[in-house]
């Protein structure tokens, strides 16, 4: 049997070092301790984890649901053997129901949707998030708003996927119709250029111009889900539309319109977002390898890297100020990471 004393000679390491509740987490060492009995208790903080399997080499935990978000100590009970440090999301929201990215405005705050059912229109349709943690209802009209996105002007852009329609939502939360006949209008992005690119997850991305011209700048096939888009700063456009295939791509669009693949091998790639550093994150929502993968278009050859695992998830923002928010249907986590937005300006 490896001792504790065994264990403590050899660096552990997880994988990833990001978690929200419910996520899986994989523990490497060169000498952990192992039972006849059965696998290690491991703790995250003071909770008890699952361990989905063990050796000596190796733990795979899932962080329990209900752990208190936070840096957290992980170890291993009663061989008081410390695992590492694990920085679990905190829980800032919930019961909404998000498809895509929540989003920040330029005053900090987080937006959020209640997108309902198709051809229902709930009676808060839109919560804002301040940063001291208060919820403000956006009691608009509008139905099944899919994906926001904050314009050059300051205004907030949402589409309506079952109305086939981008509305402006202003900062004293007066909507109006920006554009229509946008097909399943889902991902909404701006470009450096001030146009907005909206994707009809039917297999259509618009381009809108700032004068409202609408055209049609590139065809894809077609999504089960939605359209979702990003800009990076080689002022290509990226999109991920996830089907029922087993492996998915992402999208690039050049401003030529070329479309080629970035990376391959998603089994469910929606949200998308670049940091500043212009890597690209994706959230991945098949089921037990669910979360955020990073990956650097610069060299489409490496392998993305998970840095965040989660239960199913569908969106991903980057706070201005720094920190990372991810969004599964109904909840959104905080984590407190050094990471912040590519800003992409007109």
């Amino acid at each position: 049997m490896t001792t504790p004393e065994d264990a403590e000679k050899g660096r552990s390491m997880s994988h990833p070092q990001w978690v929200v509740p419910g996520g899986r987490v994989r523990i490497e060492a060169s000498s952990l301790p192992t039972r006849p009995d059965g696998p290690p208790h491991v703790l995250v903080g003071t909770s008890p984890a699952r361990v989905l399997s063990s050796s000596s080499t190796h733990l795979h935990i899932k962080v329990p649901s209900d752990v208190e978000g936070g840096p957290l100590k992980m170890g291993i009970f009663p061989d008081e053997i410390v695992l590492g440090d694990l920085l679990v999301a905190r829980q800032i929201a919930t019961g909404i129901h998000q498809v895509d990215n929540p989003v920040f405005d330029g005053l900090g705050r987080l937006y959020l949707t209640h997108s309902g059912s198709r051809g229902v229109r709930v009676p808060v349709p839109i919560y804002r998030l301040r940063a001291d943690g208060v919820r403000e209802p956006v009691a608009v009209e509008l139905a099944n708003p899919t994906s926001i996105a904050l314009g050059p002007d300051g205004a907030l852009y949402v589409s309506s996927r079952f109305e086939g329609q981008v509305y402006r939502l202003t900062a004293d939360d007066q909507i109006d119709v920006y554009a229509s006949d946008l097909g399943v209008a889902t991902g909404l992005a701006f470009g450096r250029n001030g146009a907005l690119y909206v994707g009809d997850r039917s297999g259509t991305v618009f381009k809108i111009s700032r004068d409202r011209e609408v055209e049609t700048f590139a065809t894809l096939p077609a999504s089960v889900a939605a359209f979702h888009l990003a800009f990076g700063p080689d002022d290509c456009l990226y999109i991920a539309a996830p089907t029922l295939a087993s492996h998915d791509p992402i999208y690039r669009v050049t401003p030529d319109r070329l479309v080629d693949v970035v990376c391959d091998g998603f089994g469910r790639p929606q949200g998308l977002a670049f940091d500043s550093s212009g890597s690209l994150y994706v959230v991945d929502a098949l089921a037990g390898a669910s979360g955020v993968y990073r990956v650097d278009p610069r060299q489409p050859s490496r392998s993305p890297e998970c840095v965040v695992t989660s239960p199913a998830i569908v969106g991903i923002a980057f706070d201005p100020e720094g920190g990372l928010v991810v969004a599964s249907s109904d909840t959104v986590w905080r984590l407190d990471v050094p990471l912040k937005p590519l800003v992409v300006r007109p």
